[in-house]
């Protein structure tokens, strides 16, 4: 089955790196849909319901988007906030969201070197994310590793964009496909 890939970025028409990895898997239509919050829901009202058959229509999730103050673009905190209700992803009866695979692909404007012990700031990017890991722990979803593109601030040439944009579909074929196939 494909993975949805919510692209999360409120300015993806002057996006260089996630505009560039979105129009890289819309090449692979047998692999992904791609799905932007930004340009679905201008108004920032979300069809809860649409979103959750689109969730429920794939058994792998991946979060795109730039981070933004240590964390998500607004609109994916409040997808998270209405799309995940009682019943449906969590509770006695909460069960849609179990056993899919949830995967982020994050552009970061800082150096690698920017993040960790030694870095300004003192998180890694497996720190920064533990909010999208107990997401996951506590709806029964699998958390995959992250796949990360740092230095956006620092003009990255097209040609390093380019191939993060290749390389983020082997991250799909790789880390959330071939799971899958080891299922089977």
């Amino acid at each position: 089955m494909k993975t949805l890939v919510i692209v999360t970025h409120p300015n993806i028409e002057t996006s260089r790196i996630n505009k560039q990895w979105a129009e890289e898997l819309r090449k692979h239509p047998e692999l992904v849909t791609v799905h932007e919050l930004y340009s679905t829901y201008p108004d920032g009202k979300i069809d809860v319901e649409r979103e959750q058959k689109l969730i429920e229509a794939h058994d792998s999730i991946v979060l795109q988007f730039p981070l933004y103050w240590y964390s998500s673009p607004p609109l994916l905190k409040q997808w998270f906030d209405e799309v995940f209700t009682y019943a449906w992803a969590y509770g006695s009866t909460g069960d849609k969201l179990r056993n899919r695979k949830l995967g982020l692909a994050i552009s970061l404007g800082g150096k690698e070197s920017d993040f960790g012990d030694d870095g300004a700031i003192p998180f890694t990017i497996n720190e920064i994310t533990i909010p999208f890991q107990a997401t996951c722990s506590y709806t029964g979803m699998k958390f995959l590793p992250i796949f990360t593109v740092y230095g956006a601030e620092y003009h990255l040439s097209d040609e390093q964009i380019g191939q993060s944009a290749v390389n983020y579909v082997k991250y799909i074929e790789e880390q959330v496909h071939a799971i899958e196939k080891a299922q089977v």
